[in-house]
Parts: C-alpha cells; sequence; structure tokens
C-alpha cells in the first residue's frame, strides 16, 4: 500500500497504528526502557492501592510518554528521508523533538516520585 494511501476504515486504521507502535517497539531502545517504567508503575500502583486519581494521572504519563517517543521516532524517519546527508537543521529537529520526550519523561518520573516516594518510605521504616 502507497504510504499516502488513506486507510479505508476504521479497523485497517487500527491495524496500521498497531503496527507502527510494534516497529517503534522493534526498533526503538528507549521505548522498551520507557515500557519497562511503565510496567514498574503499574505494579506499584497495583502493590500500595492507589487511588483512582492517582491512576489517572500515571496512565496519562505513560500515554504521553509513550506517544511522544513514537511522534520522535516518526519524525527522525522522516528527517532522514528529507536529509540523508548531515545537516545542522536536521540534528536540531532531532534533538529537539528528543528533548520533548526527555522532558515529559522527567516530569513523569516527578509525578511517579510523588505518588510512591511517601509509600515506599511508609513501608521501610514501618
Amino acid at each position: 500500500m502507497p504510504a499516502n494511501s488513506g486507510n479505508s476504515n476504521f479497523l485497517q486504521s487500527l491495524r496500521c497504528a498497531l503496527s507502527g507502535f510494534a516497529e517503534a517497539l522493534r526498533t526503538e531502545r528507549n521505548l522498551k526502557i520507557q515500557i519497562g517504567f511503565a510496567v514498574l508503575a503499574i505494579v506499584l500502583g497495583l502493590a500500595f492501592s492507589i487511588s483512582l486519581i492517582e491512576w489517572l494521572v500515571i496512565i496519562v504519563c505513560i500515554g504521553a510518554v509513550f506517544g511522544l517517543e513514537c511522534m520522535n521516532t516518526a519524525l527522525e524517519s522522516v528527517v532522514d528521508l528529507a536529509s540523508p546527508d548531515y545537516h545542522e537543521l536536521a540534528r536540531r529537529a532531532k534533538d529537539v523533538a528528543a528533548g520533548g520526550v526527555l522532558a515529559m519523561a522527567i516530569c513523569s518520573f516527578v509525578i511517579g516520585a510523588t505518588i510512591f516516594a511517601p509509600r515506599i518510605i511508609a513501608v521501610l521504616i514501618g
């Protein structure tokens, strides 16, 4: 199927999206690391019975990091296609996109630490 052809229905669109995520998972080391942290957050959430609001915040953080990582991967692919040789603007585009992922990952870490650190400390002390 040509890259610019439209998806004829929702299921086809969903298959393409899942295929894209699977491709990112196969090729992107950072996404694998981020999935590890997501699993850790889910396990800690279950272990500490976090509140509904805390679950929603954790889920939004996980989704945002995964989504940004996929967008970063897509942008890097397009930049490589458009500029196969080194170009300062290509480097800048890639670095800025990666910086966006890093910013969200740091924010998510701080949120996770805010939710889980007091509970972990209470278990260690108590």
